[in-house]
């Protein structure tokens, strides 16, 4: 890019696809690269941090980049896959500059970067942060008190300090459409003061989801971080076998004390589920499948399916039980399948279209034979049932690949065949 090429405010870049010339997309952009330097000077950006299509972070220098522009990266084409790993002199322009509070150098005053601009140096291949985006007063990018204005970066100092109180709003602003695992990945990378900093300012389901996502190291760094009454308030907001997962990494006496805190009834569902082996239907399983009474209609069904906040996995299928129609006193009947309730009309009734032939699980069935079970019948999710007939659970596929899978499968590329050809 010549001079006169249009600056740019890094904010608009988190999440933008990036390409390969042949216009093949290559991942996108997780978070730009700078380097401070001395007095005054603009940083000078060093490239952008790629998530590629297995989600491996990998670095991609300014120089084999050939274009930013209309919502876009353009690459040479040649990236080297090597696993980003920031060095001690390098900064994440999103993940470390954004929310900073830093000074005004002519006033004293003290001012929130909420956003930093970019720009390519006349004649030259090199980049520069020459802008900073800044709100005075104490509010974030999320508060609309305080005046706003764009300086120079050498107007403000206070970058090159390590704070102790660095806000998150500007970063979860840029990262407010990522799916929850996104997300995670995004906090996985960060470091543990700011990855605390960013967790704290999710609210309760959002910080839940992305728990949910993280490795147990992560998930246990970040609930022992928090309030006991706002951990408490994060684990009722967690499905409850993930919430059961987190708990049994922690130690006897803090797992009570905070199911102490927690709802009762939430407290009993996890409970219940620590009770059981890990590897175990019973371990694996959610205490909140679908559940209907036998004279509920197909209507009545596809209402529950459609609940937003369902997963995929539990939304296949819906489980019939006589009353009380609450796991873990319902008398299990069968199981009704999604594509069935498609077929037939609103008002037929859910017990006439039970696959009462699909035996359910025991809730000591080991890993391997639930493994099987869901390959042999085709599901997605399983019914887990006691000696008495009740419906304790279900057991879900995506549960069942996070035991399967090695520990740090989150940051093991899927197959680079798959990534080269993937949208």
């Amino acid at each position: 890019m010549a001079a006169g090429a249009p600056r740019i405010f890094v904010s608009h870049l988190a999440g933008v696809p990036v390409f390969d010339p042949v216009g093949d997309q290559v991942g996108r952009v997780s978070d730009l690269v700078a380097m401070l330097r001395v007095g005054r000077r603009p940083p000078r950006l060093l490239g952008m941090v790629v998530e590629v299509l297995s989600r491996r972070r990998v670095f991609v220098p300014m120089t084999r980049i050939t274009g930013v522009a209309s919502g876009q990266v353009i690459t040479t084409g040649v990236v080297n896959m090597r696993r980003f790993e920031r060095r001690p002199t390098e900064r994440l322009v999103l993940g470390e500059l954004l929310d900073r509070r830093v000074t005004l150098v002519e006033s004293g005053e003290e001012v929130t970067v909420l956003d930093v601009a970019i720009q390519q140096l006349p004649a030259r291949r090199d980049w520069e942060i020459d802008k900073v985006f800044v709100r005075k007063g104490k509010g974030g990018v999320l508060s609309r008190k305080g005046e706003t204005l764009t300086v120079e970066w050498s107007a403000v100092t206070g970058f090159s300090l390590e704070e102790h109180g660095q806000g998150a709003e500007s970063l979860l602003a840029t990262f407010e459409k990522l799916r929850p695992a996104d997300l995670a990945n995004a906090l996985h990378h960060l470091s543990p003061k700011r990855r605390a900093e960013v967790a704290a300012a999710l609210d309760d389901d959002r910080l839940a989801d992305v728990l949910e996502e993280l490795p147990e190291d992560d998930q246990v760094e970040i609930i022992g971080k928090l309030k006991e009454e706002r951990a408490a308030d994060v684990l009722e907001a967690m499905d409850p076998d993930d919430a059961a997962d987190l708990l049994s990494e922690l130690p006897e006496e803090d797992q009570e004390r905070l199911l102490t805190l927690m709802q009762p009834d939430d407290a009993a569902d996890v409970r219940r589920l620590l009770a059981y082996e890990e590897r175990t239907a019973g371990g694996l399983m959610t205490t909140e499948p679908i559940v209907l009474r036998p004279d509920a209609t197909v209507a009545d069904a596809l209402a529950r399916v459609r609940q937003q906040d369902l997963s995929p996995a539990l939304a296949a299928q819906v489980y019939v039980c006589r009353p009380p129609d609450e796991t873990p006193t319902g008398k299990y009947l069968g199981t009704v399948h999604f594509q069935r309730l498609l077929r037939d009309p609103p008002f037929t009734l859910v017990s006439s279209l039970v696959d009462s032939d699909l035996p359910p699980l025991g809730p000591d069935t080991p890993l391997p034979a639930v493994t099987s079970y869901l390959a042999a019948y085709n599901m997605v999710a399983a019914p887990v049932v006691d000696e008495s007939g009740s419906l304790l659970g279900a057991v879900t596929v995506d549960d069942v690949l996070d035991h399967l899978l090695p520990d740090d499968w989150r940051e093991t590329e899927f197959h680079e065949e798959g990534a080269r050809h993937g949208g």
